[in-house]
């Protein structure tokens, strides 16, 4: 197999003269020493000419790649030309306030204009692999297997499901091997001086023993609690013996297909050290789930990464490892000393290491491992800050710009990936320099209307159109932008922490499977109200300096501008914080199958799923008079096992008018429970239908309209929520001065 960085491409040397004579025509018309208004309609033809080859590089085949590079250089050139401008004409500044200011904005837009070019390159052939399968090869030919499934503290209930959807894994099970690494119950825990630790640590490590051995597994501890996930796998590495090595975090549920798409290219290619394949999350992300309420709709937070970058990334030989839901070949793991350790993201380090050695990497794209996301937006930012700082770590101790071994294309790759986690500077900056000038009368951008209109207005909308060209299936306009602002103030913190002590941060386990049970604002919403406050105190002040400096009013214009998006999206995002309630820990994802609803007094009915979780769900029936008592079993067909399962099941209540049945599994023998889980989760198919059904492309104003939305509606809420708060806190000092 060959994994070089032209593998999905035909014949491209054919487009390099046609785009060496574009590029040296585009550097002609744009650096030609044109005034603003000969610049403005030079732009204007760059921008015709970059939409119209984003539209032929989704519909042309023959020559898609050609369109597709010729929109990426277009789109290059006009930030170049963005650059230079403002590198040579408009960093003036009076005072070494002014400077400070001015070479804060410029170096963000420096920042933000090299990540995005480095983005281009990396996603510029997203590398489409063909699925492969273990069908016809013989079982005597196939690898042994171990299983890991590293845990700290998670809930049993969480972890047995995985364990059951792991034994349940299509692959012969005299060569596959289950292991729980327990590294919440070690000797280091159990022998703790804190008597109330050292009990709960070994009720936990007798837990999860009877747990294994109610499964048939092999349970693993170690002695001390070092080097986190990436020291709990190595030991249980060094305790076993089998070929290849499945890492699973203890809520990713595998699918039963999952080896037998995977080990294939282990196969093919005895160079690969490491098979990814998404995480495929089974319930929202605080943003997802409070913003937007629209989880089934849209794409997630992933679809991004695993649906476009990781396949970008894949092309050049630089996809990585991601922690969980891959296949890693044993000889090449125990070369580097097993899961590396000297950064909290071991997954990356770990690739980045083998990737030196000259191995290879393999990215499928078909989802086959469910997890859970965070369910709090505290949890979510631990997890955001963990992945910020481990990849700093990275950048700081590895340094990949120069690994040797690498090629220059995978340090490419590598860098796009750990540049991104650095936006928290740039956001920061973005988010408060309109203050510079509104408040502090400093002048951070020496632009006429003019002008912006001719550069800069430019640049911003062909940043926006290559990343919908790029990305417009998978992230939806202005979501990033909404991440970002969420995350940055928290990862700005964390990475100074990095900057000053790169090997300081230690890996901190991110809670899964929460309910919520009442609505709350997230204790982290403080710094978002001191953010609004000082943006409307900006937007007032910018008013003032509009009525009494008529001079220059047209700077002033563009700048309010400026704070006023930043502003909108702030208060949008309030929504976040608001904490809704939510008492179940996975949602029910659509589900189209066929099932028959049986009564113990033999009356049965038809119908289709509407949706599904492993707790439950619903269906439609077809005809009429359905009558149920609480007890009815559901029978369908089990693509993961291949046969029928009649699963047990309570009804929960039924709709006569729309024949729609809700039901909740009850099962009662460990074979049940197993194929419920076999059932809701190990079916990779359904992952892929709801993948495609939420990742459509839309235009841009109707994204930005969808975000945008929101509106002042959060800031609403919150204010409503405070009056609730303050209402209650009232009565209840009435009621208590009363008794």
């Amino acid at each position: 197999m060959d994994n070089s960085p032209h593998e999905s491409v035909s014949n491209p040397v054919q487009y390099v003269g046609a785009l060496l004579l574009v590029s040296v025509l585009l550097g002609a018309i744009l650096l030609a020493p044109m005034d603003a208004i000969g610049q403005l309609f030079a732009s204007l033809l760059v921008l015709i000419s970059i939409s119209w080859c984003s539209k032929e590089a989704q519909h042309t085949q023959p020559h898609q790649h050609f369109f597709r590079i010729l929109a990426l250089v277009l789109g290059t050139a006009l930030t170049t030309r963005y650059l230079l401008w403002r590198g040579l004409y408009t960093l003036t500044y009076t005072d070494i306030f002014s400077l400070i200011a001015v070479w804060l904005l410029f170096i963000a837009e420096i920042y933000a204009g090299i990540t995005s070019v480095l983005g281009a390159i990396v996603n510029a052939f997203p590398l489409s692999r063909p699925l492969l399968t273990l069908k016809d090869i013989d079982t005597e030919r196939l690898p042994s297997v171990d299983v890991m499934i590293p845990t700290y503290n998670e809930d049993l209930d969480i972890l047995e499901v995985t364990i059951r959807a792991a034994k349940i894994l299509d692959y012969p099970k005299d060569k596959l091997f289950i292991h729980l690494l327990d590294d919440g119950g070690t000797d280091q825990k159990i022998n703790a001086s804190n008597e109330t630790a050292a009990a709960t640590a070994k009720k936990r490590r007798s837990n999860l023993q009877a747990l294994c051995e109610k499964h048939d597994i092999v349970y693993h501890t170690r002695a001390k609690n070092e080097f986190a996930k990436a020291g709990n796998v190595n030991s249980a590495i060094g305790n076993t013996s089998s070929d290849l090595i499945v890492i699973l975090d203890a809520d990713h549920v595998p699918t039963s297909d999952f080896l037998d798409r995977t080990v294939p290219w282990m196969l093919k290619n005895e160079n690969v050290f490491l098979v990814q394949t998404p995480h495929f999350m089974a319930n929202p992300d605080p943003v997802e789930r409070n913003y937007f309420s629209a989880f089934t709709r849209m794409p997630s937070e992933n679809d991004m990464f695993y649906g476009t970058i990781q396949k970008g990334l894949d092309y050049w030989g630089s996809s990585f490892f991601c922690g969980s839901a891959a296949l890693m070949r044993r000889a090449h793991l125990e070369l580097v000393g097993g899961i590396s350790g000297e950064s909290i993201t071991e997954d990356a380090e770990t690739a980045l290491d083998l990737h030196k050695l000259g191995y290879e990497s393999v990215y499928v794209d078909r989802p086959m491992v469910s997890g859970l996301a965070p369910e709090t937006f505290d949890a979510f930012i631990q997890q955001r800050m963990r992945w910020a700082q481990g990849m700093t770590q990275i950048l700081l101790l590895k340094k990949p710009f120069k690994a040797e071994g690498l090629k220059w294309y995978q340090r490419v790759g590598y860098m796009s990936s750990i540049m991104f986690w650095l936006f928290p500077f740039a956001r920061i900056i973005f988010l408060l320099m309109p203050l510079a000038y509104l408040v502090f009368g400093l002048q951070v951008y020496h632009a006429s209307m003019l002008e912006i209109l001719a550069y800069t207005i430019p640049h911003v909308i062909a940043t926006y159109m290559i990343s919908t060209m790029l990305f417009g299936r998978t992230r939806w306009p202005l979501v990033s932008e909404i991440y970002e602002i969420l995350q940055c103030a928290f990862t700005l913190k964390a990475l100074i922490k990095v900057f000053i002590k790169p090997r300081e941060p230690s890996f901190v386990v991110t809670p899964k499977g929460e309910s919520l049970d009442k609505t709350f604002v997230s204790p982290l919403a403080n710094v978002f109200y001191w953010l609004i406050l000082i943006l409307l105190f900006a937007f007032f002040t910018g008013v003032y300096k509009f009525i009494t400096e008529p001079l220059s009013r047209e700077l002033t214009v563009v700048v309010m501008l400026w704070n006023g998006f930043n502003l909108l999206l702030l208060m949008s995002v309030l929504s976040v914080l608001l904490e809704r309630k939510q008492v179940r820990s996975q949602s029910r994802l659509p589900a189209t199958n066929n099932v028959v609803i049986s009564t113990q007094k033999g009356q049965a009915w038809v119908g289709d799923l509407v949706d599904l979780s492993i707790g439950g769900a619903r269906m439609k029936l077809k005809g009429e008079g359905a009558l149920f008592s609480d007890q009815a079993k559901l029978t369908t067909w089990c693509e993961a096992l291949n046969k029928n399962v009649h699963l047990p099941v309570t009804v929960l209540n039924y709709d006569s008018k729309l024949s729609l049945l809700r039901v909740q599994f009850s099962p009662s023998t460990e074979e049940e429970h197993s194929e419920v889980v076999a059932f809701a989760l190990a079916d990779s198919r359904r992952w892929m239908s709801f993948q495609r059904r939420r990742t459509r492309a839309i235009t841009y104003w109707y994204g930005a309209k969808h975000v945008l939305s929101v509106g002042l509606k959060p800031a609403l809420l919150h204010f409503l929520h405070a009056l609730d708060i303050a209402g209650k806190k009232i009565s209840h000092k009435i009621s208590s001065a009363k008794e």
